[in-house]
C-alpha cells in the first residue's frame, strides 16, 4: 500500500474514539486499545458501513450509561461507572460483527489484507469487486453481503438494545419479572424482563437498523434506487433483534440477521437466568455482580441461576452462534 493510500482518516478517528474512552472512563487502557485496533479496521473496510454502525454503537451506549449511573450503582454492588470495559469486554462486544466485516471485506475488495489472508479459500470462489453504483450489497441479489451486514445488524442491534434495556429499564419503578418463572426480582438479574426496558431494547435495534439503512444510502446510488428493499428489512430485523436482545441483561449475541425464530429467542433468555448465577446482598440490598468482592455467605441470597457462565464468559458462548442463524 502506497502511503497516499492509508486511511488517515479512520486511524485517527479510531485513535480519539480509543483515547477518548480512557479519558472519560467508559474504557481501560487495555479496552481503549482494543477499540483502537477493531474500530480502525473496521473504519478502514471500504463499506463503511460497518465502520458507522460501530461509532454509532459506541456512541449511544456509552451515552445511555451514564443515564442511570447513580440508581444502578445503588442497586449493584462492583458496579463499574460510566461502563468501565476492558479488552475483553469490548472484543465480546465487537467479534461478530468485527468477523463479518472482514470476511466481506475479503470478498469484495480484492486487494484488501482480508482477501490476501483467504485466497486459498473456497468460499473466494463467489467474491466479487464492490461497485457502488452496480450492486446495492444489502438485497436479496447480494446473497453473501446481505447474510453479512445482516450478522453486523443482528450483532449491535442485540447489543445496544441490551444496553438500552439495562440502562434505561432499570429506571423502571415495576420489578423485572424472570423469564423462567415470571415472579418479580430485583432489577439487574440476569433473565430479568421490564416493559421498560423491551421499550429501550426495540428502539436500540431501531437505531441500529437505521444507522446501516442511511449508511449504505449514502454511499450506494444502487441501494438509493432499491431504497424500498433496503430500508424496510433493515428497520424490522434491527428491531426485532434489539427486542429480544432485552430477554438477558448481557448481549445475546446469536440473535439477529434474516432468520431468527423464538425459539433462539428462549434458549438465550434461560441461559441469563439459569446457567448465570445472581447473587442478592440482603445486608446491602444490592445485586452482586462479577466484579464485587466477596461478602460473607450469611449475607448472600441466589436469586436465580446456576454459577457456571460469567457475564464475559455468556458473551463469547453467545458470539460464534450469530453467523449460523443470521
Amino acid at each position: 500500500m502506497n502511503f497516499s493510500e492509508f486511511p488517515f482518516g479512520p486511524f485517527f478517528l479510531a485513535l480519539y474514539l480509543g483515547s477518548s474512552g480512557i479519558r472519560k472512563g467508559s474504557l481501560s487502557p487495555s479496552g481503549g486499545l482494543a477499540a483502537f485496533i477493531i474500530g480502525f479496521t473496521m473504519m478502514a473496510i471500504r463499506l463503511r458501513t460497518f465502520g458507522v454502525a460501530l461509532i454509532v454503537f459506541y456512541l449511544v451506549g456509552s451515552k445511555a450509561t451514564k443515564v442511570g449511573k447513580e440508581l444502578k450503582a445503588r442497586l449493584e454492588e462492583g458496579h463499574q461507572e460510566a461502563g468501565y470495559r476492558n479488552a475483553w469486554q469490548v472484543l465480546c462486544n465487537s467479534f461478530s460483527a468485527f468477523l463479518a466485516s472482514l470476511l466481506w471485506s475479503a470478498l469484495y475488495v480484492p486487494n484488501s489484507v482480508a482477501a490476501s489472508l483467504l485466497s486459498g479459500s473456497s468460499i473466494m470462489d463467489s467474491r466479487r469487486p464492490y461497485d457502488f453504483e452496480q450492486w446495492c450489497p444489502a438485497t436479496l441479489r447480494s446473497t453473501w453481503s446481505r447474510t453479512l451486514l445482516f450478522v453486523c445488524l443482528g450483532h449491535f442491534a442485540c447489543c445496544l438494545g441490551d444496553t438500552l434495556a439495562s440502562e434505561l429499564g432499570i429506571l423502571s419503578t415495576v420489578p423485572p419479572r424472570l423469564i423462567t418463572t415470571f415472579k418479580p426480582v430485583p432489577p439487574g438479574t440476569n433473565g430479568g424482563m421490564s416493559l421498560y426496558g423491551t421499550l429501550a431494547s426495540a428502539a436500540g435495534g431501531i437505531i441500529m437498523g437505521l444507522t446501516i439503512a442511511l449508511s449504505l444510502l449514502l454511499e450506494s446510488g444502487s441501494c438509493r434506487r432499491e431504497w424500498q428493499g433496503v430500508v424496510f428489512p433493515l428497520l424490522g430485523w434491527g428491531a426485532f433483534a434489539g427486542l429480544f436482545g432485552s430477554f438477558v441483561r448481557i448481549p445475546p449475541h446469536n440473535i439477529g440477521g434474516s432468520n431468527p425464530n423464538i425459539f433462539n429467542v428462549q434458549i438465550d433468555s434461560l441461559m441469563g437466568a439459569t446457567i448465570q448465577r445472581t447473587r442478592f446482598s440482603s445486608k446491602t440490598k444490592r445485586i452482586l455482580t462479577d466484579e464485587s468482592p466477596a461478602p460473607k455467605d450469611t449475607e448472600i441470597k441466589i436469586i436465580s441461576g446456576l454459577n457456571i457462565l460469567t457475564n464475559n464468559q455468556a458473551r463469547s458462548h453467545r458470539d460464534p452462534n450469530l453467523p449460523v442463524l443470521t
